[in-house]
């Protein structure tokens, strides 16, 4: 995947801030559900580390994750450790 350049101000990129600073382009879907739409975004940023944001607020908070983070949360998820958000 190509690394996205984004626009932000004073050069700094962090947890919480405006999605909309980060551009429009370069958010992909990678999970979507029969929820009317309301899906995770998330854009590979160019330093290497996730913005992830709700599709149905592109203009709210982007959270900001380490790609050990990220990698830490999906293999997780795969092995059912976060199975206990769905009941």
């Amino acid at each position: 995947m190509n690394r996205i350049k984004t626009r932000v101000r004073n050069g700094q990129i962090y947890n919480g801030m405006p999605a909309r600073e980060l551009g429009s382009e370069g958010w992909h879907k990678p999970w979507s559900g029969g929820n009317g739409g309301n899906c995770v975004e998330a854009m590979k940023l160019a330093d290497g580390r996730i913005a992830v944001r709700q599709s149905a607020d592109p203009d709210g908070p982007a959270l900001i994750y380490t790609t050990g983070e990220m990698t830490a949360f999906i293999q997780g998820a795969k092995a059912g450790e976060a199975d206990f958000l769905l009941s």
